[in-house]
């Protein structure tokens, strides 16, 4: 399967990534990507950017090195309500919004109940468009009734290369568990994102891990917006129109 987009990397603004916006182009356009989406940090998490970084990213062209940048973040959901650590004056000027639950980003809730709440709360906010990292063992949730949700709200649900690095402690033994999601994903229909979470700039690309992950649950590039161009640019372009009709999200 080939994929042509990673919707999820970091840069040195994250704080604990070490590479530039420009290395990780480069890096992209050696693995053949067409697209990647810089996601850094919500200011929630510890040494993240200040809220005036995401202001200020429509300095950053629309191509570097010839791959195109979706200006986006990694928003930090911080309680059960589904509230973002980014305003709507400053998601409204990005591309692309991911959004999960972190440790030590005073996240409030205690339960996969109420994980399960914030996720899905999360969702209808109409400024995002990719759960990242749902299959979290340190943060349970009801994946059925989480797919199902983002099957109705239009959400992309990601399987995140880096959970299983031996160093993420927090996602270890999440291999069942993102296998249950593909295999649900597929089933509702939900758009699922194969991305790595680079950190630095060799790891742009390297899914290596997710993508065994999908096979194993029947994903195909039909399923994988990844993969898939044609519903990748269709996904961005349905965002612009959802963003204009849908109203701001209410808590449940």
């Amino acid at each position: 399967m080939n994929m042509t987009a990673d919707l999820h990397v970091h840069t040195v603004a994250s704080g604990h990534a070490y590479s530039t916006i420009l290395e990780m182009a480069k890096a992209a356009k050696a693995r053949g990507l067409k697209v990647i989406a810089v996601t850094d940090h919500g200011p929630a998490m510890p040494g993240g950017p200040h809220p005036y970084y995401f202001g200020n990213l429509r300095s950053v062209p629309d191509t570097v090195g010839g791959v195109r940048i979706l200006r986006g973040v990694e928003a930090n959901i911080l309680d059960p309500s589904g509230s973002l650590d980014l305003g709507d004056a400053c998601l409204s000027g990005l591309d692309f919004v991911a959004a999960g639950i972190h440790p030590d980003t005073g996240y409030s809730g205690r339960n996969a109940r109420d994980n399960t709440r914030a996720v899905v709360n999360a969702m209808q906010n109409p400024h995002v468009d990719m759960i990242v990292h749902p299959c979290s063992p340190g943060y349970p949730v009801d994946m059925e009734q989480l797919v199902m949700a983002a099957a109705h709200f239009g959400v992309i649900l990601e399987l995140n290369a880096r959970s299983f690095s031996p160093y993420m402690i927090g996602r270890r033994d999440s291999r069942e568990l993102c296998t249950c999601m593909g295999r649900l994903a597929r089933k509702h229909g939900v758009h699922v994102a194969v991305n790595s979470d680079a950190h630095f700039f060799t790891e742009v690309g390297v899914v290596d891990q997710a993508l065994a992950i999908a096979r194993a649950a029947d994903l195909t590039e039909e399923h994988i917006i990844c993969a898939n161009p044609v519903r990748l640019a269709n996904f961005l372009e349905q965002r612009k129109t959802r963003l204009r009709t849908v109203p701001l999200h209410t808590a449940v």
